[in-house]
């Protein structure tokens, strides 16, 4: 895939994770799950969960804990890979 069709799918992707009150420990086994049956996932973090946190350093954490691979971070959403 290259750079501009890896573009295209990030921007018409909706996201199918929402991080909320329950953080991200709550959300970890459902991304590495989606990321089996697909290659780009997208992650709303809702304000819940952002509290005083940078949405960077939460979208680098999650895929940390997850094993995958922090794609793009725009706003309070997150894709990975």
């Amino acid at each position: 895939m290259d750079e501009a069709e890896r573009r295209r799918r990030v921007h018409e992707a909706d996201a199918t994770i929402r991080v909320g009150k329950g953080g991200i420990e709550a959300v970890v086994e459902e991304l590495r799950d989606q990321l089996r049956e697909r290659d780009l996932v997208k992650v709303k973090f809702l304000r819940a969960a952002r509290g005083t946190s940078d949405t960077g350093d939460l979208a680098t954490r999650l895929a940390r804990e997850a094993e995958a691979e922090l794609i793009e971070t725009r706003g309070h959403t997150a894709t990975y890979h």
